[in-house]
């Protein structure tokens, strides 16, 4: 667990985790390293504005931090609550030690979040979900699902060559820059795309598969998995828009993916 003062307290207000990746990118973190927080769901798709009571843009994530006797701080937008994160609790890797990993791991974040938007639009994201038979991809989707699996690949490369070169292979977890970091949490709804939307891994290398693998077996992700279906038992975490998106796409059906669904590369 990760050690902070009791006179600190964190609530994350966000949408049901299983369907919103920006939420879930700020959850996986807090839940991975074991710091405390209270959560507070909405349905921000069905139920608009629900979340300006806590956000002044209006969207989530925010997270409102308390250190008392100081006024409550607010902070919006995923990237920023990963940024205080880290500043805040330096004892974890959420960023990697090495500077040379560290502008990568930062690069690529930068890259997730404001790129990739044919991906985000088109195949939203839906844990439980699982589609069969020929999904629409265009020429841009390609493209991006193409660079999607070189950036994981080269981030692998790179940071074996980089801990070999400063002789810190042992920090090496086989994630994407060694350590389970923000790199990782940013990236973790996007495994779920591929395996929801069944999209090509035809370029993916030895690499990037194994990272993927890493991700999927990893024992605190399956927990989280676990809470994405436990979601799904309140029926008012759904949001009918994210369901069933390619219903009138002949030979496209729709089911649950199985629980016990396992990564194969």
């Amino acid at each position: 667990m990760s050690e902070q003062p009791s006179s600190i307290t964190y609530q994350l207000i966000g949408a049901h985790t299983r369907y919103s990746s920006w939420t879930a990118r700020i959850e996986t973190l807090l839940e991975y390293f074991s710091i405390p927080y209270t959560p507070t769901t909405l349905n921000v798709v069905v139920n608009k504005g629900a979340a300006l009571p806590y956000s002044p843009s209006g969207l989530v994530p925010t997270l409102v931090v308390t250190t008392l006797p100081e006024s409550p701080l607010t902070i919006t937008d995923s990237l920023s609550i990963a940024e205080y994160l880290a500043g805040s609790h330096p004892n974890l890797p959420l960023w990697p030690k090495d500077a040379h990993l560290r502008a990568l791991a930062r690069s690529a974040v930068a890259e997730m979040h404001a790129g990739f938007t044919e991906m985000r639009n088109t195949y939203g994201c839906n844990f439980l979900g699982h589609y069969s038979g020929p999904i629409p991809i265009n020429e841009k989707a390609k493209k991006e699902i193409e660079r999607m699996l070189t950036l994981w690949s080269d981030a692998r490369k790179f940071t074996v060559e980089r801990l070999k070169k400063v002789e810190k292979e042992d920090e090496d977890e086989g994630f994407l820059f060694g350590k389970f970091g923000i790199a990782d949490s940013f990236f973790w709804p996007v495994l779920w795309r591929f395996r929801t939307y069944n999209l090509p891994l035809g370029t993916a290398t030895p690499e990037a598969l194994a990272w993927m693998k890493t991700m999927w077996e990893d024992p605190r992700l399956k927990k989280l998995g676990e809470s994405y279906w436990k979601q799904a038992e309140d029926p008012q975490s759904l949001v009918p828009v994210y369901e069933n998106v390619f219903k009138d796409v002949p030979g496209v059906t729709y089911a649950r993916v199985a629980k016990d669904w396992k990564f194969e590369s």
